[in-house]
């Protein structure tokens, strides 16, 4: 390789609700006997993956497949209501790691489908996200993914409201919302938009850097909705090359020149570090930076009164007092450590 300089997005990688589901399903295989059952990926990163199914995990696409009394897991991109109530009747222990911006959309479709209204989602078909939101109340929703498929709609008498898929990128969003407008002018929409903020503020990194590289590396797996969004910006933006790579081994050999990098919101930052090592830019490394990124979102309930129950037992174990106890609080415990830190 002779590349002169690595030009890295800022933000990349992990969003808040991946490090909340990763640190949850952590806390899972360490306080419970394996397997773990997780129902879908836990997020959408091949590494992640492969380093829980080593720890024991077991990720099923159908909750039937739990054996009875064993711990579950939902995973981040949501569930339908008919899943969740099966992994309680199943489960000996169940934490729905749902992203709480994907519960946002769940609330809606459920308020606005109570109200009588017809809802056009737009959304990936058979992504998992859209598969759970759309189970909310499947006799209300119609899904479209391009401008065409509004077309086709057909002239629905009940009012309509207007939800998405949070992973969507503005590109896959504003004209299909667009047309929604004109089709249907007395459209509801939220207060506050559903696309995922971290997915909009990758998307504005990758811009602010693109017409400054010669090629383009997008860390993340080719299942993630959000991954191959910044892969698309990319090539929409003229870049000559643009790889979307799993790790480091998958760069090939003739890059040259001013390269970019970024990460999906399911890609750890421990594949950053190891392609910028692989790339050994001559002029070193420049951040791109266009904001920061200090959303938190806690443990799902579940988790939080596992930690506690387990800080309790701890406390007594050693002679403490459990009224000065300290609180247990991981907003400053990263997930990329958690995952780098977990072995077999």
């Amino acid at each position: 390789m002779a590349v002169d300089k690595v030009l890295l997005a800022e933000p990349r990688g992990f969003c808040a609700g991946v490090e909340m589901a990763i640190k949850a399903l952590a806390w899972m295989v360490r306080a419970f006997e394996t397997p773990v059952y997780c129902y879908h990926e836990i997020v959408h990163n091949q590494l992640v993956v492969e380093r829980f199914e080593r720890l024991g995990v077991v990720f099923v696409d159908d909750v039937s497949e739990v054996p009875e009394g064993r711990p579950i897991m939902l995973s981040a991109h949501g569930s339908a209501p008919e899943v969740v109530a099966l992994a309680r009747a199943r489960g000996a222990y169940v934490v729905d790691s749902v992203c709480p911006l994907v519960t946002k959309v769940h609330h809606e479709v459920k308020v606005r489908s109570a109200k009588g209204y017809r809802i056009i989602y737009v959304g990936h078909e058979g992504h998992e996200e859209a598969i759970g939101t759309m189970a909310v109340a499947p006799a209300a929703i119609s899904r479209v993914e391009t401008v065409a498929e509004v077309d086709a709609l057909e002239e629905f008498r009940e009012p309509v409201a207007l939800l998405a898929q949070t992973t969507l990128s503005h590109r896959d969003w504003d004209d299909v919302a667009v047309r929604v407008a004109e089709r249907f002018p007395d459209v509801w929409t939220p207060g506050r938009s559903d696309l995922c903020f971290a997915t909009t503020n990758r998307q504005a990194a990758l811009g602010a850097m693109a017409d400054r590289c010669d090629v383009v590396i997008v860390i993340g797996s080719a299942n993630s909705s959000n991954t191959r969004a910044l892969e698309k910006l990319a090539r929409e933006a003229g870049c000559r090359e643009v790889y979307r790579i799993n790790s480091p081994e998958e760069l090939p050999d003739t890059l040259a020149g001013v390269v970019g990098v970024t990460a999906g919101a399911s890609a750890p930052e421990e594949l950053v570090d190891a392609v910028i090592q692989r790339l050994q830019p001559t002029a070193g490394v420049e951040p791109v930076h266009v904001t920061t990124e200090d959303e938190y979102f806690p443990p799902p309930r579940e988790i939080r009164q596992l930690q506690q129950v387990v800080g309790e037992i701890c406390t007594v174990l050693v002679g403490g007092s459990l009224s000065d106890r300290p609180r247990i609080d991981d907003r400053e415990l990263h997930a990329s450590d958690v995952l780098a830190a977990l072995t077999d």
